[in-house]
């Protein structure tokens, strides 16, 4: 049976075992060859994101350099290379290569306020909770950028959950330039209390951290910085894929569901039957699905899920049904989110999704002939949704994030926000809305509308810009000029320091024969972009403009 594989997730760079390579140049390059000539003949579907042009350059330029280069700075541009079809599921195995690997003893999440140290091992329990300023003197943000390469980020949400070990990893640091030398430790600077200071950690030897999840699990040598003395229901029961709970102050029931995959003694289906059986019998106004950890499995399961909550008639309204998704919600519970996002009057609360809403998932491994490294090439393209409904990730409805200071003290913020949800003034659909307020005339509440929505924090993870922006040219291309001048007149008004917006607009200007003002929005799409692609765009048609005039 076919299905949507986990993420492998890739912990732990190629330390010193690599560094001892025996393995020529030659042998490195015939290695890239062999992963160029099976990209394109056996996966050239994968080129959606990147052109073949594109990575074909970049794998010259890998194959030219590579005389030069150490063993883990190959291995570093060979991960690159494939983590450039920006595909989850497409990754090289980091953690299958049976070598030694070494990282520093740190867990690090990304909290809404920053990136802080989330669990340790005991010998570094004075960086417990620190929050991350700077690695290797590079500012957090710099540093990011830079590791980000090596993550296959399908998204920012799957590099916040994902993208953060390679912080961890000296080898990767240098490879990536946040280090000017390879060496064994790594120093990061930490402000705690007030206080910022430097602390240089020692790599060690490990093949993975005691996490859960994402999580530390705390031990006698592992410290986390949550509070252990209480336990939210999202990290209750561990032990269980999924488990359900009443919570009779709000007549609630709480699932929480964290892969997809059937318990040994409990398969989906015999579960589900009794959290719906449970609802029928008993006072519930509400049910919650938390699947914020839920990394996926095979999505052939996720039916009794969605028609059980389709059928569930007590629950499937708008204000009683609410799911809970995040940045570890993935693969085949991004095929689950979709279905109940089309199927049901379900409520998303929380982060966006780390999977696109269409993607590629199932991989075939692939090993490179010299260096043994596995390398996993999706082949399956996965499409829940049309394509004009494809997008980066599915956005909850409404934006819930965790602080810091919440997850230490065990405060979960979004399951608060299902519970106590005030639906006073919330627009589920905002683009449907502000459609609706088209077709009826009232232009001027569009304006004021949407000037309240792409700033109402509930709306934090909808690119309203992009959405509007979407629209107009959807207008445009069905003929319906003057609707798409509206809408992209709007998108200026809203947006007015974006050269994107502005080049968008001078190109329904003209279209609609209107060559004076689509000169003067290219132009002033290039003052707000003079070196990047937008601008370089509006510069080739301010020529083909001023050309026809």
């Amino acid at each position: 049976m076919k299905k949507t594989l986990t993420l492998l997730l890739f912990f732990f760079f190629l330390t010193q075992t690599f560094g001892q390579s025996n393995l020529s140049a030659s042998e490195w390059q015939a290695d890239l060859a062999f992963l160029k000539e099976t990209v394109h003949k056996d996966y050239p579907f994968l080129f959606k994101k990147i052109t073949a042009a594109e990575w074909d350059a970049q794998v010259d330029k890998l194959h030219e350099a590579i005389p030069m280069m150490q063993p883990h700075e190959i291995v570093a541009g060979i991960g690159r290379l494939v983590s450039a079809f920006k595909y989850g599921h497409t990754d090289i195995g980091w953690g299958q290569i049976p070598v030694q690997s070494h990282l520093v003893p740190l867990n690090l999440y990304w909290f809404s306020d920053g990136i802080y140290v989330e669990g340790c091992h005991k010998d570094y329990a004075a960086a417990l909770g620190a929050k991350l300023l700077k690695v290797e003197g590079m500012p957090i943000e710099k540093a990011l950028d830079a590791v980000r390469a090596l993550t296959p980020v399908e998204n920012e949400q799957f590099f916040k959950a994902y993208g953060l070990d390679m912080l961890l990893v000296p080898e990767a640091l240098h490879a990536q330039g946040v280090s000017t030398s390879l060496k064994k430790t790594i120093t990061f600077t930490l402000e705690q209390g007030g206080k910022t200071f430097d602390k240089t950690f020692d790599a060690i030897e490990a093949t993975r951290l005691p996490r859960q999840y994402g999580l530390i699990q705390a031990s006698d040598d592992w410290l986390s910085v949550r509070d252990q003395n209480d336990t939210p229901f999202y990290l209750k029961n561990l032990d269980k894929i999924y488990y359900f709970e009443y919570l009779p102050d709000s007549k609630t029931v709480y699932v929480r569901h964290s892969q997809i995959q059937d318990e040994q003694d409990d398969p989906i289906p015999a579960f589900y039957a009794r959290v719906f059986d449970f609802i029928e019998k008993n006072e519930v106004d509400r049910l919650v699905l938390d699947v914020r950890l839920n990394g996926g499995g095979n999505n052939y399961k996720n039916k009794p899920i969605v028609t059980g909550l389709i059928r569930c008639e007590k629950i499937n309204q708008p204000g009683k049904l609410f799911v809970i998704i995040g940045r570890r919600t993935f693969s085949a519970c991004q095929n689950l989110v979709n279905e109940i996002d089309t199927y049901t009057n379900a409520l998303f609360i929380g982060e966006p999704t780390s999977e696109n809403i269409n993607f590629y998932g199932d991989n075939r491994r692939v090993e490179l002939p010299n260096s043994k490294i596995p390398v996993f090439l999706s082949f399956a393209w996965w499409q829940d949704k049309p394509q004009w409904e494809n997008a980066d990730w599915l956005a909850p409805d409404i934006a819930v994030e965790m602080s810091f200071e919440d997850y230490r003290a065990n405060r979960d913020t979004v399951l608060a926000a299902a519970i106590n949800i005030s639906a006073e003034g919330l627009v589920i659909d905002p683009m449907g809305h502000m459609q609706a307020l088209y077709m009826a005339g009232k232009l001027d509440e569009i304006k004021s509308e949407a000037a309240k929505m792409i700033v109402d924090p509930r709306y934090k993870f909808i690119n309203f810009e992009s959405e509007i922006n979407s629209k107009g040219y959807n207008l445009m291309q069905g003929g319906q000029m003057e609707a798409a001048y509206f809408v992209f007149q709007l998108n200026t008004e809203l947006f007015p320091m974006s050269a994107n917006v502005w080049d968008s607009f001078a190109e329904v200007n003209w279209k609609s024969g209107n060559k004076d003002k689509a000169i003067q929005f290219y132009k002033k799409a290039i003052s707000l972009d003079p070196h990047g692609g937008v601008g370089d765009n509006a510069r080739a048609m301010l020529k083909e403009v001023e050309a026809g005039k």
